[in-house]
């Protein structure tokens, strides 16, 4: 960990706590900051606060008081959650004042580079990849973001001779100043987050921010299937390493002839890739990118490629019961990735799906509900979902109260040979804190029909 003075006797607001913020309250404090906490939860619930109450950092729970703006502080670190229109966020952007998210306080401290993923789909499977390769290929890794630990936190345990792979939501990168991965990648680019961001314009410079301080000794990989991605390509000063799954390039990475390659070197023949679904080819080519920039070898890839079947909740193989395949995709909460998990398949689908309303409707999905047998909806959208479902022609369709009993009724629509998958094409927070706890649920349910 690099020792700053940069902070040292300034007043500082972490604003929101959650893990991000104690590490990053933390941090400050050891680098000798007059850190301030600040966090909605009342401090009888909250033992995070209290914890660093004990460690002697101010704390003020309960409500987020726009007077605290009048304290002078010179720099607020706020949770990626908390929205720009937040009053004491808007208050200090008037006033001049930086706002940053720890991942910016993680770039400075740390001594290793930073390989930054971001996309509307496939950062967790793309920087598990990388760090699946580069740890196969003896290159020492860490990961870092929202698939692992708190940034800041790994980057006080990196050394020069790690590399921090690190997944960065749109929250994270619209609060950075300095940050900047010596290889970053954009995944792709779909409408997500517009009742955080506004508009498509905004989310996608927000995304774009990823590149915004590379230089030409440093990488961008980008897909070059997307015109909108294309265009961020074409405004970086970073060396600029495409890829696509639809088209041969003369450089980069690419399908060509049954096999992936990189630049003019074939790596691997695509059927023998364990993970299964086409868009994971996206992931897969953008991670072997980075892999191959850093320095891995072909076998340590292939190794890799040939084992890796998932992260868990995206497109997750749980087990088979009575001839029965049941996958959790909790991680699917947009249209999108639902879309891409349909076509994963040729086998007949039992669709689990529904969520948070964001006030969108679900007709997207109509042409890829084909392979759809029976579909079983929860939450806010079961309405809307249903719609759909009978548009396509599906017969057999039922709400139910939640994931925990879509599960048995989900068996009781299927046949032998049928896959039962948990795709719910929305967020989980009318229902579940995390989708994490959404695919867990799941999980259980299914175990239970043992």
């Amino acid at each position: 960990m690099k020792q700053l003075n940069t902070y040292l006797h300034k007043k500082i607001l972490v604003l929101g706590l959650a893990k991000s913020g104690v590490t990053a309250a933390a941090l400050l404090h050891k680098l000798g900051a007059f850190v301030t906490v600040n966090d909605k939860k009342p401090l009888s619930e909250n033992p995070e606060a209290r914890g660093l109450l004990e460690q002697g950092i101010k704390v003020i729970c309960g409500e987020h008081p726009v007077e605290l703006l009048d304290e002078g502080f010179e720099l607020i670190v706020k949770n990626p959650g908390i929205p720009y229109q937040n009053p004491i966020i808007e208050g200090a952007l008037e006033k001049g004042i930086p706002v940053l998210t720890e991942v910016e306080l993680a770039y400075q401290i740390s001594e290793a580079p930073f390989i930054g993923i971001t996309g509307t789909n496939g950062k967790t499977t793309t920087t598990t990849l990388i760090y699946e390769m580069l740890n196969e290929g003896k290159k020492s890794p860490l990961i870092a973001g929202n698939i692992g630990t708190v940034a800041s936190g790994v980057a006080q345990e990196a050394t020069s001779e790690n590399n921090i792979v690190i997944e960065l939501s749109s929250f994270q990168l619209m609060g950075i100043q300095s940050f900047n991965p010596k290889i970053a990648i954009i995944t792709n680019l779909y409408d997500a987050h517009l009742d955080y961001h506004g508009t498509r314009k905004e989310y996608h410079k927000a995304k774009a921010n990823i590149n915004k301080n590379q230089t030409e000794e440093d990488y961008f990989i980008y897909n070059a299937d997307q015109q909108e991605v294309r265009e961020i390509a074409e405004c970086s000063q970073a060396t600029i390493i495409p890829f696509s799954t639809k088209r041969v390039l003369n450089e980069g990475a690419y399908i060509r002839d049954g096999w992936i390659w990189f630049n003019n070197e074939n790596v691997m023949k695509v059927d023998q890739i364990a993970l299964p679904g086409v868009h994971n080819l996206e992931n897969i080519l953008s991670a072997m990118a980075a892999a191959k920039l850093t320095g891995v070898s072909n076998e340590a890839i292939e190794t890799v490629l040939r084992t890796f079947t998932g992260v868990k909740h995206r497109l997750q193989y749980v087990t088979e019961i009575a001839d029965r395949k049941f996958y959790n995709d909790s991680k699917a909460t947009n249209i999108l990735a639902t879309i891409n998990a349909l076509q994963a398949f040729k086998a007949p689908i039992i669709l689990l799906a529904g969520g948070l309303d964001r006030g969108n409707e679900f007709d997207e999905l109509l042409p890829y509900l084909k392979n759809v047998k029976a579909l079983v909806t929860f939450g806010q959208t079961s309405a809307k979902i249903n719609r759909v479902g009978m548009e396509a022609g599906i017969k057999q369709i039922n709400t139910v109260d939640n994931v925990e009993k879509a599960v048995p009724v989900a068996f009781e629509y299927s046949e032998p040979g049928d896959v039962i998958l948990l795709s719910p094409a929305c967020a989980s927070w009318d229902q579940y804190k995390t989708f994490e706890v959404r695919g867990d649920i799941f999980i259980e349910a299914v175990h239970k029909l043992k």
